[in-house]
């Protein structure tokens, strides 16, 4: 038997551990048939472009004017004032493993408690350190700049070896064509009191509060750095864009994009220390690792890049 998920394994072992108990009525879920899908061979029509082809992105969008440059910390960030951006699909769904039939009746009211216990002892310490820096594009490369207009570092970016040919450097101007522009860096976190928490339950063994509490902690994470995004958005005003619905939020159906390190535009997760140098998050208490993660794992980084035409697309298969 197989399950999906945590919880689901969650539940798939207590079922086990009733009938080998002998509990009325465990029983173990019906088995399925398995099923091997039939595919036919993959055939690509297009063959892959040669040299470094530019993508049809447009560059003269404006270049909104940044409130300051360098970076800022912010901390005490209450929560209220990020709790409506929290992803409940993500966190039903996906985090917590229930069905739609089960959301009203067990998740809210599992996540009021949570939330609740959250705020009653203490264990959010959502911060942010966040800055605009001066850069340009060059072939595949983004380039931050000085207030001298030297190098700062640069970032390489995959390209798509088809279709559009996307690279993330194309949301920015290029260094042949004069013009400076800006792009947003950020890095966000709930804090290390709420991973000791959830290290705490798994240390008693307590799984489903874990998971649940794990869960929702990854999701807070990612509600403060959309609510965060939404405030770059207002600074570089160009939040006029934005969506009147949470839902439209959680589709990016505004304008610019937010890029953390590790998806496929952007998947060098080595660049974490390049915006580390940048923004010193140390100064919020978040840490990179040997490895390139950031502790505690209730945080993230990300690339704010303002250009209309910027969304999410895979850079796989590039040269």
């Amino acid at each position: 038997r197989y399950a999906r998920d945590a919880f689901e394994g969650l539940r798939l072992m207590d079922a086990l551990i009733g009938v080998k108990r002998g509990v009325p009525g465990a029983k173990l879920p019906e088995l399925k048939q398995r099923r091997v899908r039939a595919t036919a061979s993959a055939q690509v029509d297009e063959q892959p472009v040669e040299g470094n082809v530019r993508s049809d992105v447009a560059t003269d969008n404006p270049i909104p004017t940044p409130p300051f440059f360098g970076t800022r910390v912010v901390k005490g960030i209450q929560l209220k004032e990020y709790a409506g951006w929290l992803d409940e699909t993500a966190l039903f769904r996906g985090q917590w493993g229930l069905t739609k039939e089960l959301i009203d009746t067990e998740g809210r009211p599992r996540l009021r408690g949570w939330l609740d216990h959250l705020q009653r002892e203490g264990l959010l310490e959502a911060a942010v350190v966040h800055g605009y820096f001066p850069c340009v594009s060059k072939s595949d490369d983004l380039i931050i700049l000085d207030e001298h207009g030297n190098e700062r570092t640069r970032f390489t970016f995959p390209r798509q070896a088809h279709g559009r040919r996307l690279c993330l450097a194309d949301f920015f101007r290029s260094e042949e064509s004069g013009e400076t522009d800006v792009v947003g860096l950020q890095v966000v976190t709930v804090g290390s009191r709420i991973g000791d928490a959830t290290a705490d339950l798994f240390e008693a063994d307590a799984y489903r509060d874990y998971l649940e509490l794990h869960g929702l902690s990854v999701q807070l994470a990612e509600a403060l750095a959309e609510y965060w995004h939404a405030r770059v958005r207002a600074e570089w005003g160009i939040a006029g864009a934005d969506p009147d619905s949470l839902d439209g939020m959680f589709r990016t159906a505004y304008q610019g994009c937010r890029y953390s390190l590790g998806y496929p535009a952007c998947p060098d997760l080595e660049d974490r220390a390049k915006i580390a140098d940048l923004l010193e998050p140390e100064r919020i208490g978040v840490h990179l690792s040997e490895e390139f993660q950031l502790h505690p794992e209730q945080s993230t980084d990300a690339i704010v890049v303002h250009h209309p035409e910027a969304s999410y697309f895979n850079a796989g298969g590039a040269r």
